[in-house]
This record gives C-alpha cells, structure tokens and sequence, in this order.
C-alpha cells in the first residue's frame, strides 16, 4: 500500500509537470493551428493520463513480457523527453517575469493629442517565448526518443559486457575458503538472444571464463518463456564451468508462467528446464542447499525458487525447506532470483542467512551507473536493485543481468558478469 501510494503521488506531480508543458506547448506553438484546435487538448491529455494508468497495469496487472516491456520503454521515454523540455520553459518564463518586473518600474510615455479625444496609453506587446529556447527545448526533448531509437535498431549496449569486481566480506567465513573467487551472471534470457549475435553472446561467456572462477552462481531467468528458447544458443553457456561447481535456481520466467502451455505441455516444459541445468553440468536448487567443502571445512550454498513481493510473480520458493539441516554450517549464501525476498523474508525472518545473490532487475536496462552513483527508474520499484546493500550483518547482491528482454537496448546500465572475492572478518570499510 506503501509503494502505491508513492507512485500515486509520482504520477500525481507529472501530471502537474504536464499541465506547466501544456500551457507552454501552446505558447510556443501559439501561431500554429493544431494547438488551438478541440482535438489538441483531448489528445495530450488522453496520452499524459494513458500513460501513468500503463504504468501502474505494468506493475500490478499480470501482462504479456513484451507488452509490459513496451509500456515500460514507451513510459520513460516519454516521461525523459518532457523532463528534458521542462528546464527550457522554465527558464523563458523567469526571462519574462524579469522582463514585466523592469517593465512595471519603467514610467510610460504619455501621447500628446490634438483632438479633443482622452489620450490612450499605449498598448502592450506580450512578451513572447524566445524561439531560441523553443528550439533548443525541442532539440532537447529529441535526444532520449533519438537514444533509445539508435538502441532498439543497434541493440546499444545489450553485448557490452562489464566485469564488476566485489570483495565480500564475511565475518564467519572459514580460513580455508578466504580468497576464493566466486562468479555471478543472472538473467540470460535467451529468448532475446539472436543466432546472428552468438559471436558477441559468446564472447561474455569467455570472459566469465577467464576469470577462472572457483566457483559459479546463476541466479536464474535462462529463458523468456518456454525451454526451448535456448536451443539456439544452447552450446554457448554449456561451457560455463568451475572446478567446484555451477549453482543455479529458477527465475519467474523460466516456469512457463507468461507462455500459452497449460496441463501436461506445461508440466514437460518445466523438466525440460531441469534437464537442460542437468546437462550443462549446473547444479540446479529447488528450495535445497548444499554443503561446499574445501580443505575439511564446510559452508552452504541454498538454492530457492522465485519468490517476489509484487503480485504478478508467483511465489514458488519456501525457505524453510530451503534452510532445512544448515543451523550448523558457519556462513550460508542464498541464490534468489527476486531481491524484494532479500527484505520481505531474509531480513525479516532469518538472520543466519550472511548473503543473497540475486537478479531479476536488469537496472530496467535504462539509468545511471559509476562507481560512485546509480540511479534507475527501478529503483521505486525495488530497494535493492543493482549493486551491493547491507542490513546489519547481512548482505544482498543484485545483478543486473547478462541478457535483456522486452527493450533490445541497454542505456547506461551494462550487460554484468560479477567476480567476487571472498574475504574473512568485518569489512574494512565499515571500521573507517
């Protein structure tokens, strides 16, 4: 309830932001026809308020991939365009308040007249917006539709892989494990993959392999729909290897659930998935855990199904089997997909648990991301959304994913494969 009323207001303060362009669209525009025609209103405002109600139907309505995709891409889009205009408007509109200001102070010139008639003082020219700003307004406002235009013909961004590098501090972590690399991808999505891009694709898959990795995560969504998106690709992640072992779970698009299977095609399709884990040699956890040993030492990896807070995701995960027989092990790492789980259950329920890794995200493949900022439309959806995050002594990890669905592009959030080094005892950085 929380979050829907923080969108509601958002989507109220836009829509104020709308009524400001509209009035200036129409002074900018003022000797142009189509603004002072009856269709001009009804055709901004009908979009303006479309495109909120899309928004919230792409959030609590269980929609098709792709149409979610396309209302999410077209939302921002938009909403980036007016934002870019806004600044422009602004700006004319104190030019003018200026201008009035030293008008009103300025004494008017009195008219003489020889006609017995009063004299008129003389009539005001309005103030007009500057062309220069209009023009350079829209020019502005071209720029995100242009960018995204270049990413959906390109593919911009969707193979500019990024290694990210994390030491990860774990305070209980045994000796015997300090120092181990551990590797992440999440969010494969083959069923965007294209056969004509596999060079690119593999080329992702190599770099996560140079790394020499001990041991490697997958945090799931392989596919978009069904099992047999992967076929294509299928012999390019079947060489990601690690000499303790590939782990991996199921996300929300690898159950089937956004695909027309019912019955007995659906229930084949999801073994079809655990066959294609079996065969790639990953160690696939549903609600399990293992027991990683190096040197006589133990901890546990846990695996568990999708399990987000957002209605529109089915909640397959159960953690109590997923924790069953660990109480004993000194550090416990969880693969899940969904980071809303980090807080809703991890967090809030079970504090032996020292890490997630996590996906699911993508950075909504559209934002900002240095070292020292991020920010993605996502993140007033999720709190967790790319990156590292702590609660007291637990930590969440969210990847934002190897491949994209929906939008074929990637703005300034990158295609990631994270390396990880663990270390033993409290984070440095905590102490300063």
């Amino acid at each position: 309830m929380h979050s829907l009323f923080i969108q509601l207001l958002v989507g109220a303060v836009l829509l104020l932001i709308d009524a400001y362009l509209f009035h200036g669209l129409k002074a900018a525009f003022v000797k142009r026809k189509f603004v002072h025609s009856k269709l001009f209103p009804i055709i901004y405002w009908t979009f303006s308020i479309g495109i909120q109600v899309a928004l919230l139907c792409c959030i609590y309505v269980k929609l098709g991939v792709g149409i979610r995709a396309m209302f999410m891409v077209l939302y921002f889009i938009t909403q980036t365009s007016k934002l870019c205009f806004l600044p422009f408007l602004v700006i004319d509109d104190i030019r003018r308040l200026i201008i009035r200001a030293r008008t009103k102070k300025e004494p008017q010139p009195v008219v003489e007249t020889t006609t017995s008639e009063p004299a008129k003082p003389l009539e005001q020219t309005p103030i007009s917006r500057s062309s220069f700003l209009m023009q350079a307004g829209i020019m502005a406002t071209a720029v995100p539709i242009v960018g995204m235009g270049a990413g959906l013909m390109n593919k911009l961004g969707c193979f500019d892989y990024r290694i990210k590098r994390v030491n990860l501090y774990l305070p209980n972590l045994p000796k015997k494990f300090d120092g181990l690399r551990l590797g992440q991808i999440s969010d494969i999505h083959t069923g965007s993959l294209r056969r004509k891009d596999r060079v690119r694709i593999r080329g992702g898959v190599e770099m996560l392999q140079r790394e020499k990795a001990d041991l490697i995560f997958f945090t799931g969504d392989l596919v978009n729909d069904v099992a047999t998106d992967v076929k294509h690709v299928y012999d390019i992640f079947q060489d990601i290897k690690a000499p303790l072992g590939v782990f991996s779970i199921l996300g929300n698009h690898d159950y089937g659930d956004y695909s027309q299977l019912t019955g007995e095609p659906r229930r084949k399709n999801r073994e079809d998935m655990k066959t294609i884990h079996k065969n790639y040699g990953w160690d696939l956890m549903l609600n399990e855990n293992r027991r990683l040993k190096v040197d006589g030492e133990e901890i546990g990896i846990l695996g568990m199904e999708n399990w987000g807070m957002l209605s529109r995701f089915p909640k397959y995960g159960n953690m109590e089997q997923t924790v069953k027989n660990t109480d004993d092990l000194p550090v416990k790492l969880l693969l899940s997909h969904d980071p809303s789980h980090w807080r809703a259950e991890v967090v809030a329920k079970y504090p032996q648990i020292d890490m997630v890794f996590a996906g699911h995200t993508h950075g909504m493949q559209f934002g900002v991301r240095t070292d020292d900022f991020q920010w993605s439309p996502v993140e007033y959806l999720y709190s967790e959304w790319a990156g590292l995050y702590r609660e007291k002594q637990q930590q969440i990890y969210v990847n934002v994913g190897y491949g994209y669905v929906g939008f074929p592009g990637r703005v300034g959030i990158l295609p990631e494969i994270t390396i990880f080094t663990l270390r033993s005892g409290e984070d440095p950085a905590l102490k300063a």
